[in-house]
């Protein structure tokens, strides 16, 4: 991995030593910081990415900026559906209290934390992330990020119940016993640059850039005992590519959602 960890300038021994546990987590060299810059020490041990640990957690530098985990629009979208207002994710999936859902391609963790606040503390979220620094800046924010505004919808516990997997998805979803999640979801888009906000261009470089393989959807209905579901460009010719023709969305919006209903397709297949 093109990547080295260090820690802020003046770390307490518990960042040195979280930083030291994210390196032997991540199988990359541990640096002093010593005083040097970001800058610095990306050029004296020629890496293109740099995790900064602090009290707060982990940083990413990488080549077109720095990412650490925050709650994006997560918390726009989980107040406008307190408000009652319509989110077309929770809607193509059907969400409701106490149902489990896969998210295969965490990313930001966004989709997963709205989902997580749905389906609340008898439901259950997994969010599957290959590449293990993204993984890491999710795992490490869902488990320790501190928000103490608006407590009526406990913020802190609906990302605390989300686990996440560094692991492929095609990989993971096999190891998966049958009917075994109620969704199963995949936002292939965020590698696509129809996305303009500053939140991904940090981590676009170090996304998965492959395309969800149709061996992925074929699994991802084994395992999914309700629907599967794929979010990509409202103009995408993906949904074709995987065969999904039952797509819903906002008329104006930039996204779509491709449905399958696995209920009705395992049942036209007995």
């Amino acid at each position: 991995m093109d990547s080295i960890v260090t820690t802020v300038q003046h770390p307490s021994p518990d960042v040195t030593q979280m930083a030291k546990e994210f390196a032997i987590k991540l199988s990359i060299p541990f640096a002093e910081r010593n005083r040097q810059s970001v800058a610095s020490l990306k050029e004296k041990y020629k890496v293109s990415n740099l995790v900064v640990a602090s009290a707060a957690g982990p940083t990413v530098h990488t080549a077109t900026g720095e990412y650490f985990f925050h709650l994006s629009m997560a918390e726009l979208r989980i107040k406008n559906l307190i408000n009652g207002k319509h989110d077309h994710m929770v809607a193509a999936m059907g969400l409701a209290p106490g149902m489990s859902v896969l998210d295969c391609t965490l990313g930001l963790a966004t989709d997963a934390i709205v989902a997580s606040f749905v389906v609340g503390e008898a439901g259950r979220v997994v969010g599957v992330e290959s590449q293990p620094l993204i993984a890491l800046i999710a795992e490490y924010g869902l488990q320790h990020f501190s928000h103490d505004s608006h407590p009526e919808y406990n913020i802190i516990g609906t990302l605390r119940r989300i686990k996440v997997e560094n692991a492929e998805h095609s990989e993971y979803l096999t190891m998966l016993p049958a009917d075994s999640f109620d969704v199963v979801f995949f936002d292939p888009m965020f590698r696509n640059p129809i996305h303009k906000s500053s939140n991904f261009k940090p981590i676009r470089g170090l996304a998965d850039q492959r395309l969800v393989a149709p061996e992925a959807i074929r699994q991802a209905v084994r395992v999914a005992k309700q629907k599967v579901v794929v979010k990509e460009a409202a103009n995408s010719e993906e949904f074709l590519r995987l065969g999904i023709t039952n797509i819903v969305g906002g008329k104006y919006s930039s996204v779509k959602y491709g449905i399958i209903d696995c209920v009705k397709m395992k049942a036209g297949g007995r």
